[in-house]
């Protein structure tokens, strides 16, 4: 038995944007990494790879990878990560002829905004090489009555798959529901595949000034979230179980042990200048967070990760400046505390918030706050208010985006039913559905520009 674990190229044809003299750029699809998939125009082409382009590590692929090699050896498990490659279609499936003869299960990782491009490459996969048998994780899996008159796949794999992927190879077909690892499981299961031909292909310009070290390593601390933002992802789908959001969600942390030897061995093999940590939420309470700044105080290299602005202790932030971390995302949401708290369920303060960024910044961090528009029952004037907020907290980089909705988290349900626990998100004729969140704010923008 034998299997490729797969992140296949995702092309868009070229298009010009406005401001860059008119000149052609490939639009470039994000798939697995990224909790919300999407597509954008870049420098990167196919075949001729940007070192700057954002270029996330596609997490679970990597762990599922791992723990498959350990169970049937690494003789038998494939890896290829081709949007970090920026490969093209000819290459990848030259790459796929030379494996061919070996590979027996196909495995690729997909979502709502990549499947109509997805399901179109494993026809022609299928059709190409009709022994493998396909099977489907990621947050599409949420759905899998989309996928079950696609009689290509072979499996569909629910939230994350180490264990998933072993009972395919183990004869199970069809729809294999959650089988999440253990706190144990998880803390002594392998670290995720990292190789000489994929370790410095994954880039992220924020916070600043991660952008100047490379290469990066993007590694997560934990799994999970206990918050229940409408529109993630990850915590509700893949680490988690919770459609509607309205179970209790758990965070699975990594030893400080398990983490000081991946780490260690990352920067030794490597020669990793940077580390960023891309948990859905890295500073849950004060002794892990602690813990990852002693591991990091030893290796003394800068390093970087996803935050929560109330989420530790003021002091904590100190320890973190002090042990090498340099910048931190924020994920705000909106400027409007009306937003947060009845249409995210964030339940962020937001003057707290101003109040943590301006002393992150005073010890000598930079802080990246990331903002959503377009949320459902969210008006005009409160997408306004977001950014008067932008303005006057003066955060030292800002992503703005669309609200994607995705398979999995609570937005895509919230279309069938209402949610107790959103009471002010309603799906009415403001309400833009997309499931490209890229998309999605281009078509916003103007409209806020016209006030």
């Amino acid at each position: 038995m034998s299997i490729f674990f797969s992140n296949p190229p995702w092309w868009e044809g070229k298009e010009s944007r406005k401001g860059w003299f008119k000149r052609k750029r490939w639009r470039r699809g994000i798939r697995a990494g990224s909790r919300w998939p999407f597509t954008s125009l870049n420098k990167s082409r196919p075949d001729k790879r940007h070192i700057k382009d954002y270029t996330p590590y596609p997490y679970f692929l990597g762990y599922a990878t791992t723990y498959a090699q350990r169970k049937i050896g690494k003789n038998h498990v494939f890896f290829r990560d081709s949007i970090g490659l920026s490969e093209s279609y000819k290459s990848y499936f030259n790459f796929l002829d030379t494996i061919k003869n070996k590979i027996e299960y196909f495995l690729l990782e997909s979502g709502t905004p990549s499947w109509e491009h997805d399901y179109k490459l494993i026809k022609e996969i299928k059709s190409k090489y009709p022994h493998f048998k396909i099977i489907i994780a990621g947050s599409i899996g949420s759905v899998p009555e989309k996928l079950q008159n696609c009689k290509e796949i072979h499996a569909i794999l629910k939230g994350e798959y180490e264990k998933n992927t072993l009972k395919v190879l183990n004869g199970e077909k069809g729809i294999v529901d959650h089988d999440l690892l253990t706190l144990d499981e998880m803390n002594q299961s392998p670290t995720p595949y990292f190789d000489d031909l994929h370790f410095d292909k994954y880039f992220d310009w924020n916070p600043v000034p991660m952008s100047k070290y490379f290469p990066q390593a993007h590694i997560w601390g934990s799994r999970g979230c206990p918050f229940k933002c409408i529109f993630c992802v990850w915590p509700a789908s893949m680490t988690g179980n919770d459609p509607d959001g309205d179970k209790k969600r758990t965070v699975r942390q990594y030893t400080k042990e398990y983490m000081k030897n991946f780490i260690g061995t990352l920067i030794e093999k490597y020669k990793y200048q940077t580390i960023y940590f891309d948990d859905d939420t890295f500073n849950i309470g004060n002794k892990h967070t602690v813990d990852m700044c002693e591991i990091m105080n030893e290796f003394k290299i800068p390093w970087f990760a996803m935050c929560r602005a109330d989420s530790i202790r003021k002091e904590t932030w100190k320890i973190m400046y002090d042990s090498g971390c340099q910048g931190v995302k924020i994920g705000v949401e909106s400027g409007s505390q009306y937003v947060v708290d009845k249409i995210v369920n964030k339940h962020l303060d937001l003057n707290y918030t101003k109040e943590i960024v301006q002393y992150i910044k005073s010890l000598g961090m930079s802080v990246h706050g990331t903002f959503t528009y377009g949320l459902p029952g969210e008006t005009k004037a409160n997408m306004l208010e977001t950014k008067k907020y932008i303005s006057e907290v003066k955060f030292t980089t800002v992503q703005e985006s669309g609200t994607a909705e995705i398979e999995g988290a609570p937005l895509y349900n919230l279309n069938k039913k209402n949610l107790s626990v959103y009471p002010a998100a309603k799906i009415d004729s403001a309400y833009k559905r997309h499931t490209d969140g890229s998309k999605k704010w281009m078509d916003l923008v103007e409209s806020l520009q016209n006030k």
